[in-house]
Formats: structure tokens, sequence, C-alpha cells
């Protein structure tokens, strides 16, 4: 049985699809107090499989409530597919008492199921940190498929340790050269230079790849040199589309001619499903 989360029904709709299995149809509540309840029907059968992106703090709290709710529905053996973890990126603590926020979710969500999936954590090693079994899924390949024909395609990280996520796009779309960007800051005036590192760009078709857009600022600047060096066109293509407050404008206004992503966070440009390689973790 697959169990949506309210932010990621299209995502588990697709992942029902391919896998065959059924859908359960949770629902979602909010109490005048402001506290939420998701909610299961029973279900035949007693496995199920929850698919919940926890890209906000509301989500957080339903994920560990649809667990709940699965095994009081007659769940025995529980599966929780992370499309997209937040806080992710908080994987150390920052200074003295201050929590390791990455580690103290994934010691809640272990305590409601057997297994996780996620699918390209902003740091791998956040898997480390749950009591349960983790499959880390790439699904980096899927955001060839919806790219444009492209003359003669350079594929860019935003930085060297990237790259393994572009050179996943280049060799899902076939063709194509790969590179990341390099920043170097000004001694005297602090200022940081954002270059390629190698590839010139000059008239050809850019496709910028980054596991997530977040605020877009990032990308933004790497999409400004870009133009500055006189790239034909510019793509911008990421797993997480979180695209916060005003990513998409700053996007455009840098140039960018279109935005792909995947549906781990599921938004205007989520024009790709992460639901056949979730699909082969799932077997």
């Amino acid at each position: 049985m697959i169990v949506p989360g309210s932010s990621s029904q299209l995502l588990a709709a697709a992942l029902a699809e391919e896998t065959g299995r059924p859908s359960a149809t949770p629902t979602y509540d909010r109490f005048p107090d402001g506290e939420t309840l998701a909610a299961v029907p029973r279900f035949e059968g007693n496995e199920a499989t929850i698919v919940a992106a926890t890209d906000s703090d509301a989500a957080w709290v339903e994920l560990l409530q649809l667990q709940d709710a699965v095994r009081e529905a007659g769940a025995t053996d529980v599966t929780t597919v992370v499309p997209y973890m937040g806080y992710a990126r908080q994987d150390e603590s920052f200074g003295d008492g201050e929590p390791v926020s990455a580690r103290a979710m994934a010691r809640a969500v272990s305590t409601g199921t057997d297994r996780v999936v996620l699918v390209n954590p902003h740091e791998r090693g956040v898997a480390d940190f749950y009591d349960v079994p983790v499959e880390v899924v790439d699904a980096a390949s899927v955001l060839a498929d919806p790219l444009p024909a492209l003359d003669d395609p350079l594929f860019l990280a935003p930085d060297e340790g990237a790259a393994a996520i572009a050179t996943t796009v280049r060799d899902a779309y076939g063709a194509g050269e790969t590179d990341y960007f390099e920043k170097r800051r000004d001694r005297d005036t602090g200022a940081v230079e954002v270059s390629p590192s190698d590839a010139p760009v000059a008239d050809r078709d850019v496709v910028v790849v980054d596991d997530i857009i977040a605020t877009g600022s990032t990308m933004s600047e790497s999409v400004g040199v870009l133009n500055e060096r006189g790239a034909a066109r510019v793509v911008a293509a990421c797993v997480h589309p979180m695209l916060a407050a005003n990513a998409v404008t700053k996007l455009r206004a840098a140039g960018v001619d279109r935005i792909v992503g995947s549906d781990t966070i599921e938004r205007g440009c989520s024009v790709v499903s992460a639901a056949p390689v979730l699909a082969d973790a799932l077997e």
C-alpha cells in the first residue's frame, strides 16, 4: 500500500502506478488550535510504504503521524520514502549547545519505520543518523528526459562536490561534456569570482545541474557568468526544486531559459518523476 504525505501526492500516485501497488487515501486535518492530524483508513495487507517529502516543519509532524497511523491501520512492515529530506544541511553542530538537527529528525523517523529510502540527500552522511536500514537513491538521471535538444551541450555543477550529479545527467542525456564551477576569493577586496574550471562556454547550450535549488542565489550568480561569457542558452536542472521566496524570479532575471526539476518537491517546474528509480529501490 502506497501512503502519500500531503506534499507528495503526485509522486506517490506515480509510484503506485509504476509498482502496481494500491494507494491509500489519507486525510489531512488541522484543529482550531493549529495542531495537525493525518489519518489513514484501514487497508488490506500488512505492508505500507509512506511517501512524504519533509519540506516544512509541518511535513515532519505529518510524517510521524502517518507512520503511527499505518501501524494502527494494520501495517506490520513499514517503509518510509523521504523524497526530499529537510534539515539535511544541518548535519553537524555549529557551536556548543547547538543540535545536529538532521540527526534529531532521523532518529524521530526511525522510531516509526522498518526501513528508509532517501533521494539525493544534500549530505549523504545523514543516512548514518537513522537507526534503521537506509537506502540512498540517485534520481539525477531522470532530469535528462525533459531537457530540450541541446547544441554542443555542457553540463556544469556548482562546485566540484556536485560534479558527479552533472556527470549522471550528461550520461543519461547521451552527449556533451561536464565541468564544475570554481570560486576564487580576491585577497584584497574579498570579492568572490565564479567561473567554470576548464571548459569553454561560448555559443554552447549549458545545463547547470545541482541536487537542490533553494534560494537560487548561487545558481543565479553562476548563470550570470555563463551569459557574460557568451553561452547560447542556459538551463537550470535540479533533483529538488525547493525554489524558496523569489528564487524563480532571480533565475529568470539572470537569464535562465527554463528550470527543470523532479517531483521530489512538487513545484510548477516538476516536469519529470523520480518514481521509476524509487520503484527499483522498492523491489
